[in-house]
């Protein structure tokens, strides 16, 4: 990092190098130097008065960088990027329920939601009945058909200690999320927009819209449609499709009819789709021809049936040979629809059943090569949108757009997010890197835009998104890899400074564990809380969590009561993944979650990749195991290989390394850069066609515990050195 002056000794002439006309130059230093007189030189509230009165996206980068770099200075780590005022954060969420509620919930240690915040998310943890009553049913009014009978029964062995580690949620209720995203209730009407969307290429057309009653007709007619199938109550039916209006008019439907949706990404090679098919027991698919990126048709349905997969209902896209040749037993998506046409506006009755019965089957990867199958639960989705309510904030009017697709957990947890709070979806067919992304953005007027640190990388390298008017954004989302100051100082002046909310959890939390908060000042690249529920504990060398508030490094375990999180898995032991080995803590087994995180002497958390041997590649975890077994298959000369995610020294996502031990090992033939892309192009056609290999490093052996096992974590350590780092 190049130093930087400090504000005060900024001058016209260093602005007016960074390509700043002269006249602008002054005009800027003057209304600096007035904030400095006001705030001093290297305070936040300098910083906040910087952001709302001196820079703009117009302005060149560099500029936003010599200010905020010359403000924090010598401020130390997490300089606040952002800042919460009195009168906003009354507006919130949690702001308004603080300002009725607080003094009742809080007693008299409540001052105000800003000073509050963090004694409100304690009271989430200690009093989990009275909290999560509130907010689920008070606030975002989630109907059940047959209420819960109270929100957590924590059934307790004699000696005190918890039978089931996660307690039961919701014990007693009967209902379903579908239903709840489709009826009528104070946060809207039949008449309300619901879903926006513009496919690639029509950039000059009007967005697509869909309302409330037009979406609840659609996805009645589904439901109609699978029922007439017979496809019956529990049946497990996948979807494998771009994340599209149809795609979630097909997802409700299947939670609506009381069936399984089992959650495939689109860009998932025959191999892999076929384990989850056969994990799932799917009884049929959802998927459509080929998918189509600019000029390129990319294939989907032949994936399908390579993957021999069960019956397969297709959508035939726009433009593409309606002549495509099904196999006996699928059926187009017209057809589909065909058999129900006179059900058209009927309603479908949902499918009311227990909180413990299934909604969604997702896949994480575990250490092992197998992907894990994770269950959502009908509580999931109200975990999901309880994070987005608390902590994106998302509410009537909201419109959300997350680049995405079902086949991760953040597809379902868009459609939960946003509908169960009364907010619009906002969906672009197409790549988003590019420039009509970001038109899609300000067409669509963005409240909430989610994001992964890769797509900001592009963003900003390629300046796709210059020109265009993003102030409609409230605040930025991200999660799947580990975040970039410096990119995301960039992409928070895209939008006049509004706020990130970092987002980590896990596929089989349905959430977060750790995020930020609108009433909470927010560091870049940095979480500012636990999510609202959620206690976190990082453990120390001897194992045992280090003191709540004291700084420290070490792997991540979380309370085991925790609303929304899985309790069971259908291909593993949930315990022996999740419990078994772990400590306990006031006489609960902590959950394991396999992260290394820091906790800051400020009290921010930062995320240092995985403790175990699963990596995290573009935002999509995966096995060291899955990979190894890949490359070790590519060329003869390999006597073993060991897949390892690397964090570059910057920060920002890991990149995938594979060391390399050849058979001959003294007198290694194999052209290294030839072998790099060998292992390339069969990662990528095995496993995922977003994998990349960085890099190959040849090594006499690797080094191994006295049992054999491959010591990957000293290998991360001696590739994330400076002097490797640099190289990779």
């Amino acid at each position: 990092m190049m130093a930087y002056k400090s504000l005060d000794g900024v001058t016209i002439s260093d602005i007016e190098d960074l390509g700043i006309e002269s006249g602008a130059a002054k005009r800027l230093h003057g209304s600096l130097t007035d904030i400095i007189a006001n705030y001093g030189a290297a305070t936040p509230e300098t910083w906040r008065n910087i952001t709302a009165h001196v820079l703009s996206p117009e302005l060149p980068f560099s500029f936003h960088r010599m200010l905020y770099y010359g403000c924090y200075k010598d401020f130390g780590p997490d300089p606040p990027a952002w800042m919460p005022d009195p009168e906003t954060a009354g507006l919130t969420n949690v702001g308004q329920l603080l300002e009725r509620r607080g003094n009742e919930l809080l007693g008299s240690s409540y001052k105000d939601p800003i000073s509050s915040f963090s004694d409100f998310q304690e009271f989430s943890v200690s009093n989990p009945e009275v909290y999560w009553k509130t907010v689920l049913l008070d606030e975002m009014n989630a109907s059940f058909y047959t209420p819960p009978q109270c929100i957590l029964r924590e059934n307790l062995s004699g000696d005190g200690h918890l039978l089931v580690p996660g307690g039961q949620w919701l014990p007693g209720a009967f209902g379903n999320p579908a239903k709840n995203c489709l009826i009528v209730n104070r946060k809207r009407s039949l008449n309300d927009t619901m879903v926006i969307w513009r496919d690639e290429g029509n950039d000059d057309l009007p967005l697509n819209k869909m309302t409330l009653k037009e979406l609840r007709t659609e996805v009645w007619l589904v439901a109609h449609a699978l029922k007439a199938l017979g496809l019956e109550k529990g049946s497990a039916i996948a979807i494998d499709m771009p994340m599209h209006v149809n795609s979630i008019v097909i997802y409700l439907a299947i939670v609506l009819a009381g069936c399984v949706v089992v959650s495939i990404a689109d860009s998932f090679a025959p191999p892999e789709i076929s384990t989850r098919l056969k994990i799932s027991d799917a009884k049929a698919i959802f998927t459509q021809d080929l998918i189509k990126r600019g000029e390129k048709s990319l294939p989907l349905y032949s994936k399908i049936v390579a993957a021999e997969s069960p019956m397969a209902i297709v959508i035939l896209t726009k433009g593409s040979s309606s002549s495509t040749k099904l196999r006996d037993g699928d059926i187009s998506w017209h057809d589909f629809l065909e058999t129900v046409k006179d059900f058209k506006d009927n309603e479908f009755a949902a499918v009311e059943q227990p909180i413990e019965a299934f909604t969604n089957i997702l896949f994480s990867s575990g250490t092992t090569g197998d992907p894990k199958a994770i269950p959502w639960t009908l509580a999931t989705p109200f975990k999901a949108a309880a994070d987005a309510w608390c902590h994106m904030d998302i509410r009537i009017g909201d419109v959300v757009a997350w680049p995405t697709n079902l086949g991760w957990m953040m597809g379902p947890w868009l459609v939960y997010a946003s509908l169960l709070n009364g907010a619009s979806i906002a969906l672009y067919n197409g790549s988003p890197l590019g420039s009509s992304f970001a038109k899609f953005v300000q067409d669509a007027k963005v409240t909430m835009l989610g994001v992964i640190p890769s797509i900001v990388r592009s963003w900003k390298s390629t300046n796709s998104v210059s020109g265009y008017d993003w102030s409609a954004i409230r605040c930025f989302g991200s999660t799947g890899e580990a975040s970039n100051v410096e990119e995301y100082l960039w992409l928070m002046g895209r939008a006049h400074y509004k706020p990130i909310i970092e987002y980590c959890g896990g596929t089989e939390i349905g959430g977060g564990f750790v995020t930020g908060s609108f009433l909470q000042a927010q560091s870049l690249a940095a979480f500012s809380t636990p999510a609202m529920g959620c206690s976190l504990y990082i453990l120390g060398s001897d194992g045992a969590p280090i003191p709540q508030n004291e700084p420290g490094v070490g792997e991540l375990a979380l309370d085991p009561i925790m609303f929304g999180a899985s309790s069971t898995l259908l291909n593993a032991n949930h315990y022996d993944i999740y419990f078994k080995g772990m400590p306990i803590w006031n006489g609960k087994v902590l959950r394991r979650h396999g992260d290394v995180f820091e906790r800051t002497s400020r009290g921010y958390y930062h995320a240092h990749g995985r403790a175990d041997d699963t990596m995290n590649i573009g935002g999509i975890k995966v096995s060291s195991v899955e990979i190894e077994r890949i490359c070790n298959a590519v060329d003869n000369k390999v006597l073993e290989t060991a897949a390892i995610g690397v964090p570059l020294a910057g920060g920002g996502p890991e990149q995938l390394v594979i060391a390399v031990v050849f058979k001959n090992s003294d007198n290694p033939t194999a052209d290294l850069n030839q072998l790099r892309m060998s292992f390339n192009s069969a990662v990528q056609k095995k496993l995922n066609p977003l994998f990349k290999v960085s890099k190959v490093v040849p090594l006499p052996s690797l080094p191994r515990t006295a049992t054999n096992k491959v010591m990957r974590r000293i290998l991360r350590q001696q590739f994330a050195q400076p002097d490797q780092g640099a190289k990779l």
